[in-house]
């Protein structure tokens, strides 16, 4: 990816999950080789965490049962498809949507929102699928 476009995508999450306030931390990560094209500011994701979401989705009636291990938290399912997998711990939650080239990541804590967390990845994911990615 070139600077322009990381930046393009940065700005997608700041623009379109920031400005929501219901998102703690995000990132977008390449389906095809697994590699984070941005992430927001201090948001660190390593290979194992985004080999588990990827076999989370190859996996959802296995995650519905167990829930999604991150961060050392195991996060009961909520939601788990094909498409997205919506998971909390306490007051914490993790949404994962899946799209034809990408897993959007989005976390949210205590005080804020789940659903316009949610709603907010999906809109992401619904924008990149309309583009063919």
């Amino acid at each position: 990816m070139d600077k322009l476009k990381m930046g393009e995508y940065h700005d997608l999450l700041t623009q379109s999950l920031f400005a929501t306030k219901h998102v703690q931390d995000c990132a977008i990560i390449e389906l095809k080789n697994l590699s984070v094209i941005t992430t927001s500011k201090g948001f660190k994701l390593d290979a194992e965490e985004t080999q588990a979401f990827l076999n989370a989705f190859k996996q959802p009636d296995i995650i519905r049962v167990y829930g999604l291990f991150f961060r050392n938290v195991n996060y009961t399912c909520v939601r788990a498809d094909k498409d997205s997998i919506y998971s909390k711990y306490n007051e914490e939650g993790l949404i994962l949507v899946k799209t034809g080239m990408y897993i959007i990541c989005a976390t949210y804590t205590k005080g804020m929102y789940p659903s316009v967390c949610v709603e907010a990845v999906e809109k992401l994911s619904d924008y990149f699928k309309t583009k063919g990615k």
